[in-house]
């Protein structure tokens, strides 16, 4: 039988009871393409290490960055509004939308302090500085403001 798709997904995924294993490796909120999620590029200069991570579809207010014992982790929160099934509006066939969150951990050292790092997050794209140090401050956990 042939089944509508959009972008090499198939539209009635949820109704079709042999597909129960495979949507079950599946990620809820990214689906597919969770494996290509936040995406990083780090590039050395000098003085220090530039990520540019993607995350498009992520606010600046639900994207955080934590440094603790020299491991730097980028995580988003993301939620989606209560799903209401409108008469008026129709009925949903398919959700591909859902509330979840991502991280990724990168280490950065134990010398790299909250302050040394700046982050600035624009169109999509969160652009973390990291810089270059012999110090060792006394590890804690600490937070790092993003632009």
């Amino acid at each position: 039988m042939f089944l509508p798709t959009v972008f090499g997904e198939n539209l009635i995924d949820e109704f079709d009871p042999f597909r129960e294993f495979e949507s079950s490796r599946r990620d809820k909120l990214f689906g597919n393409r969770a494996g290509r999620l936040m995406k990083t590029d780090v590039r050395e200069t000098d003085k220090s290490f530039e990520l540019d991570i993607d995350m498009p579809g992520f606010k600046k207010e639900d994207i955080s960055a934590e440094l603790k014992d020299g491991y730097l982790t980028v995580s988003a929160v993301k939620s989606h509004e209560e799903k209401t099934q409108s008469s008026e509006k129709g009925r949903y066939v398919r959700q591909e939308r859902w509330s979840g969150s991502v991280s990724r951990t990168f280490f950065v050292g134990e010398n790299v302090t909250e302050e040394d790092v700046k982050a600035k997050y624009e169109n999509g794209i969160l652009q973390v500085s990291v810089p270059k140090k012999n110090v060792l401050p006394k590890p804690e956990k600490k937070m790092i403001a993003i632009e």
